[in-house]
Parts: C-alpha cells; structure tokens; sequence
C-alpha cells in the first residue's frame, strides 16, 4: 500500500463558522474508484490536567447541548490562530477554573477525530495549580470539582468520564502523577475482584 493512498482531486469548503469547516473533497480511494470524502477541519486543541497537590486534581463537569447532558471532563479547548499551545492551556485553564499553575509540561498529543476531522490535541500536565474565579464564556455551564487522583483515574478508565479526549488526557497523564502507575495497578485490581 503506498504511503498516500488516497489522491485528492478537488476540495472546497461546503460550510464554516468560527468554530470549525467541512471540507468536500473529490478523492481518488486507494481502489481506484472516485468519491467525495467530507472532512472536519478544527484548529488543534489543548487538554490540561489540573493537579492541585500530589492527592487532588480538579475536573468540570459541563453540560453538553449536542447531548442534551452534563459531562465529566478537564478543562480544554481550541488554540486561536497564532497562540502558542502553552498559551492556550494556561488561558483554558484560567477561563474554565479559575486556575493558574505553577509549571505546565506537555505530555503527548493525539488525534481526536481521524476518520472525519483533523483536530489534534494536545495534553499538558499542570502542577501546584492555584483556583481563582472562573472566567467563563456565555455559552458555557461548568461546574468546578477538586477530586482524589484515584478516583478521576478510576473514572477516565471505567466510563465515568464518557468524554473520549478528556479520559485519554487523564489516562495519558498517570505515569507523570505521583505514584500514577501504583495507583492505575490498585485501581485495576480492585476493580478486577468479584465478590464470591
């Protein structure tokens, strides 16, 4: 199979607004067949996961109108044209909890739609975070939660955190937490233990 199995042969967006554009392109598929394939084209987006000390994190739970439902997830958002990622995760931070952190370490970054969008995110770690009043945006219903390390672990591996990104971001960030790696072990055990 060559490297690009697809060739595009046509592309125009079909719709935008400030948030994000659908692109229709006219592809050739990798069978030689031609197509239409729509594309969701995002800026990237960052995901931070707010440590306060080496026991607590703070996550949000946001109402979701698409679902028509509250949400567990951590705080995020889209990188504006010419931000720095650094930038966008302190001003997410910031506007979503109220937070401001003492260090902020990237740890990797993911594709967040890739079979019909090209957003990639970004996950950075905040450490020794300070809360302040939340700044939030018109359109947004957060709640603010300081909760135990494990239990948010617990939640991002077993569904409570229905929110795919923000449950990889949480995920992606045990081995870098303070014993992360015993505590996914514990959590994994415990769960992993039917009762007689």
């Amino acid at each position: 199979m060559p490297d690009e199995p697809y060739q595009t042969l046509k592309s125009h967006v079909a719709w935008h607004n400030r948030h994000y554009a659908v692109r229709e392109d006219t592809v050739r598929y990798p069978d030689g067949s031609v197509g239409s394939y729509a594309v969701v084209e995002k800026a990237p987006a960052v995901y931070i996961v707010p440590l306060l000390d080496a026991a607590h994190m703070v996550l949000i739970r946001t109402y979701r109108y698409p679902l028509q439902r509250w949400q567990w997830e951590v705080p995020a958002g889209a990188v504006e044209p010419d931000n720095a990622l650094e930038d966008a995760a302190r001003a997410e931070l910031l506007q979503e909890i109220g937070g401001r952190a003492e260090r902020l370490e990237p740890i990797g970054s993911f594709a967040t739609l890739p079979g019909f969008g090209n957003e990639q995110a970004y996950v950075f770690l905040a450490r020794q975070v300070t809360l302040g009043p939340p700044q939030l945006e018109a359109s947004e219903a957060i709640e603010r939660h300081i909760v135990p390390i494990k239990r948010a672990l617990h939640m991002a591996l077993y569904g409570q955190m229905e929110d795919g990104p923000s449950s990889l971001a949480v995920l992606r960030s045990a081995p870098y937490l303070p014993d992360g790696g015993r505590l996914m072990e514990a959590i994994i055990t415990e769960t992993s233990v039917q009762p007689d």
